[in-house]
């Protein structure tokens, strides 16, 4: 048999789980464990004391009541009657040890027979009536032992006997009923999930810190309402109209805190001190809370589940109660039994006592009660489940009492656990909608992040670039740091990948900050600081996944020099590129798109009197339209790379003050065109490198105020003396072609200051290359050279020489007269360098400072 404690513990919960269970659930488990009580107790009732004693009717009284004038059937009755609690005494001590009448040596046949004699009955009628002290029969003890038990069986009705085991298999089902959405699996684990964030939430610190500052802030309105501004609505800012965002401009939309130029920023004392640890986890529970929302949303398993079991346990209530009550007359302390076992007994019927009866009887109209009370709780949870919509819930009192009026409403269980929640304490869901708000979570890591970048961490990071300027680059945080404003001299802000910067009116110190990068990173600045940015920004790069990332705030910035976009602009979206903002950027000088256009937006056209540098990177996209490029007649410098052109497009023949073209990494074979750019009588450098050139027409000697020409990394195999004839040539790149010999007219070059032929087949440097005396640069790595002439050391202003990658044995001793060279500027194996006499070495080595400076 088992223990009371065994079978309660199928109600036992984990403790945590307490507080999804409302008060009805609570009220029936204690009255499930007081059915569980009831039940055993009957149970254990009647395996240690129930018991039925029977006694025979005797013939002889039946028929001396008989001639009384009663039927045989009333007889019975009569006995049953009339002989009260005394008779019923008599045959409890007859059963109990009284001897029998019939001696052992007597046969059951005779002692049978006998009793029919007219002669012994008369006397056992007299000796009845001299014996007070009962009536004597003629069975024995195991007589009686059969009796008992074969009456037990065949008179009690079945409900007397398994009642206590009936009540303990209804109990033990409404006990599993009422708890099977915490031991099921796939409610079980969301169950438990959801009570651990929960708890989590509630001991935050984090919470109460942000519903404190709430009630902060709400005190702080009620004293500004009561000192004056009580015409102005609760939701409604008291700061200056600079400060608020103009219906024209797209500045942030302020939800929490609210930044000003003309008044600084009130910070509400913290009631708590959040540590980096609390931070962390509060970050961590803002996550969690997240994916757990999106998991349970997804399904109303837990609260179709809840409403299964409170239907079983109402329909379970209905059934106990219908035919528990047609059995409570049946249970009886008097029964009258006919076992059919004359020939065994010598008796046809009994009168039998069930010792247990009063007690069942109390026990099962106890038992009764507590199932109505059960069943009329389980009514009300039906009711209480589809009077209102428990698959919705909103947190409207929770925005109104609070400053986080951006709490979402949820659904499915999620919200049924919540209401349940609700049922055990409020204030649980209260501090639970913190995590749920947006606004929280901003407000934790602009906390968390200005508790980690203080003002000396991030003047650490503040470097200077190639440009010399003081640059900050700030990766992959969760908002700007406030200290970064206090950085007065900084002159570069980098920010990438955060996804949530806001610029306040505090960038208005930073009166030396002229260039900003946003790499994936949409920000929202004030209006204060707008105006600010409009007015000294000078230098914007914007790095996009998509156009919509593009700050709005960024094409009316009047003031803007350089702009350089980088992500998807295809021609499909131009549309939606918003580029026709641009006419607002009178001051725009520098515009550099590196994207996947197919072709040249006609709205940059807007910039086009005041474009003089325009860029283009695409990523291997054909750009196929150009046309718009003819009415930028003032752009001095253009840059179409990587845009799969195959030949010189017509279209920059009419760019009348073109000077530089770089035409880099498209797929140019032929460069016949080159002719029209004789009408460009300003362009100076000609960039044609990474292509698939194979020639140079003789045409180019018409371009005669070419100064750089860059045809690196092409298909050349040979150099035509046209090239030489261009007189102002400075700058000659042809690396990494298949040419073997360099003409002799090179010597005609003499304002050649650069000559790049690295990476070609030549193998013999011919003597009027060193007539180029103001070379400062010469690269013949990579080629096959076996020797140099002395006459290298008439290089008198060589700065750079690369021979590495020949076939070179030594070096030439006249090295030592290029007095601006040194061992850095010279790219060789050591062996060789080994070659040179040791004056020569000495000379080289020498430091550079001093002479490189001169040189220069």
């Amino acid at each position: 048999m088992f223990t009371l404690a065994e079978v309660a513990s199928l109600n036992d919960i984990q403790p945590t789980y307490r507080i999804l269970k409302p008060w009805w659930d609570v009220f029936m488990d204690y009255l499930a464990v007081v059915m569980l009580m009831v039940a055993i107790f009957a149970g254990t009732m009647q395996l240690t004391k129930d018991q039925v004693v029977c006694l025979p009717v005797l013939q002889s009284t039946v028929n001396s009541k008989a001639q009384a004038g009663t039927s045989g059937k009333a007889d019975v009755t009569t006995v049953e009657t009339t002989t009260g609690q005394a008779e019923a005494a008599s045959m409890r001590t007859v059963s109990s040890g009284s001897a029998p009448t019939v001696t052992p040596d007597v046969p059951l046949s005779r002692a049978t027979s006998s009793q029919y004699q007219p002669t012994e009955s008369g006397q056992a009628l007299k000796k009845e009536q001299k014996d007070s002290s009962g009536r004597k029969t003629n069975l024995d003890f195991q007589q009686y032992v059969f009796i008992n038990q074969m009456c037990y069986h065949l008179a009690l009705p079945w409900y007397s006997k398994y009642f206590p085991y009936l009540a303990l298999i209804h109990t033990i089902i409404l006990i599993v009923s009422s708890n099977f959405w915490f031991k099921y699996p796939k409610t079980c684990s969301k169950i438990e999930h959801f009570v651990s964030i929960l708890g989590k939430c509630f001991e935050s610190p984090w919470t109460t810190k942000a519903l404190s500052e709430t009630a902060c802030e709400d005190s702080e309105e009620n004293k500004q309402r009561l000192t004056g501004a009580q015409s102005l609505p609760k939701h409604v800012s008291t700061s200056s109209d600079e400060g608020s965002p103009s219906a024209s401009t797209p500045m942030i939309t302020k939800t929490g805190f609210k930044f000003s130029a003309e008044k600084p920023v009130i910070e509400v004392p913290s009631v708590t001190i959040l540590d980096k640890k609390d931070g962390e986890q509060a970050k961590a529970l803002f996550e969690k809370v997240r994916k757990f929302r999106a998991h349970v949303e997804d399904s109303d398993l837990i609260y179709k589940l809840y409403v299964v079991q409170t239907v079983i346990k109402t329909v379970k209530f209905i059934f106990i109660l219908c035919y528990t009550a047609n059995f409570v007359n049946a249970i009886s302390f008097e029964h009258i039994c006919n076992p059919k076992v004359e020939h065994l007994i010598g008796y046809t019927q009994f009168e039998c006592t069930h010792n247990m009866a009063y007690m069942l009887k109390k026990l099962l109209i106890s038992y009764i009660s507590l199932i109505c009370v059960y069943g009329f709780i389980c009514l009300y949870t039906l009711f209480w489940l589809f009077r209102i919509p428990l698959k919705e819930y909103s947190f409207e009192k929770v925005r109104e009492e609070s400053s986080f009026s951006d709490i979402p409403d949820v659904k499915n269980d999620f919200a049924f656990l919540l209401h349940m929640v609700d049922q055990y304490d409020q204030l649980y869901s209260k501090r639970f909608g913190v995590f749920l708000s947006e606004v929280s979570e901003n407000k934790l890591r602009e906390i968390s992040l200005n508790h980690e970048w203080t003002f000396e961490k991030l003047r650490q990071h503040v470097s200077r670039n190639a440009q010399d300027k003081q640059e900050l680059h700030l990766f992959m945080l969760s908002g700007v740091p406030d200290a970064v404003f206090d950085l007065t001299d900084l002159d570069v802000l980098k920010l990438e990948l955060i996804p949530e910067a806001k610029i306040p009116a505090k960038i208005s110190q930073m009166t030396n900050l002229q260039e900003l990068h946003l790499c994936h990173c949409p920000a929202k600045v004030e209006q204060t600081a707008f105006s600010f940015l409009r007015d000294h920004l000078r230098c914007l790069h914007v790095k996009f996944t998509d156009v919509g990332e593009i700050p709005a705030w960024v094409y009316l910035l009047k003031n803007l020099r350089e702009l350089y976009l980088i992500g998807n602009l295809n021609s499909e979206n131009n549309k939606m590129i918003g580029l026709e903002s641009l006419r607002e950027l009178r001051h725009l000088k520098i515009l550099n798109v590196k994207s996947n256009l197919t072709k040249i937006p006609s709205n940059i056209t807007d910039v086009a009197p005041h474009l003089t540098k325009l860029v283009i990177h695409n990523d291997g996209t054909k750009l196929v339209v150009l046309n718009s490029l003819k009415k930028m007649m003032n752009v001095a410098e253009l840059e179409l790379q990587n845009c799969e052109l195959e030949r010189i497009p017509h279209a920059i023949f009419s760019l009348s003050n073109l000077q530089e073209l770089d035409l880099k990494s498209n797929s140019i074979r032929t460069i016949e065109e080159i002719i029209s750019f004789q009408h460009l009588k300003r362009l100076t450098c000609l960039k044609l490198w990474h292509n698939k050139i194979v020639n140079i027409p003789s045409s180019i000697t018409h371009v005669k105020n070419l100064e750089s020409l860059y045809l690196s990394n092409n298909k050349l195999e040979s150099l035509p003396a046209a090239v030489f004839s261009l007189q102002k040539l400075r700058c000659l790149d042809v690396s990494y072609n298949s040419i073997a010999v360099i003409p002799v007219e090179i010597g005609l070059l003499q304002n050649l200051q650069h000559f790049h032929i690295t990476g070609n087949k030549v193998d013999i440097l011919p003597k009027q290359l060193f007539k180029c005396v103001k070379l400062r640069t010469l690269s013949l790595g990579q080629n096959c050279i076996t020797s140099i002439p002395e006459k290298v050391g008439q290089l008198l202003q060589l700065t750079h020489l690369e021979l590495k990658g020949n076939c070179l044995d030594r070096l030439p001793a006249t090295l030592g007269q290029c007095r601006l060279l040194r061992k850095s500027g010279l790219v060789v194996e050591d062996h060789l360098f080994d070659t040179l006499p040791s004056e020569v070495k000495e000379v080289l080595n020498q430091d550079t400072s001093i002479p490189f400076a001169n040189g220069i």
